[in-house]
């Protein structure tokens, strides 16, 4: 892969920056939750769309073509969120640049965590990371695009 590394970060970074929330209620789960499967649906995305605050699951949607793999995968990628306090893409591409993985030498079960796009920190203002919007079925910088996109689309308004 011919992927640079040190510039896809950066943007990753500055995605994580911009996209804080003011507030986060179930209605705003919601309407963002709607807006993803809107946006899969249309493109016909066979993905699977889940929105946690805490520990408490606020939406989940298993479209066409998704499977029940991808709600593990959903769990291995919110943890990863938690744990690192940022996107699941940035926290595997910053290992991916120093040549590692994330594994039993950060001190985590690679079966319990996965360091691969799709889930994205609900960060508030002032309060740090308080959810998590994640969407799994596809490769993984296509599910984090989608969360962007969707993230971006929701602040906008």
């Amino acid at each position: 892969m011919s992927e640079d590394l040190p510039k896809l970060i950066a943007t990753i970074e500055d995605q994580e920056r911009r996209l804080v929330f003011p507030s986060f209620t179930e209605a705003d789960a919601w309407a963002l939750g709607c807006l993803l499967v809107d946006l899969a649906t249309q493109r016909s995305l066979p993905v699977a769309v889940d929105i946690r605050r805490g520990q408490q699951q606020l939406f989940h949607a298993g479209l066409a073509g998704s499977v029940a793999d991808n709600d593990t995968w959903i769990d291995r990628k919110v943890r990863v969120v938690y744990r690192y306090g940022a996107s699941s893409f940035l926290v595997g591409r910053r290992l991916a640049a120093k040549g590692r993985e994330l594994d039993a030498s950060q001190g985590v079960d690679p079966a319990s965590y996965a360091a691969h796009g799709g889930a994205f920190p609900v960060r508030i203002a002032g309060a740090g990371v308080i959810g998590v919007v994640t969407v799994s079925g596809l490769p993984q910088a296509d599910d984090h695009a989608l969360v962007v996109e969707a993230i971006e689309t929701f602040l906008a308004r």
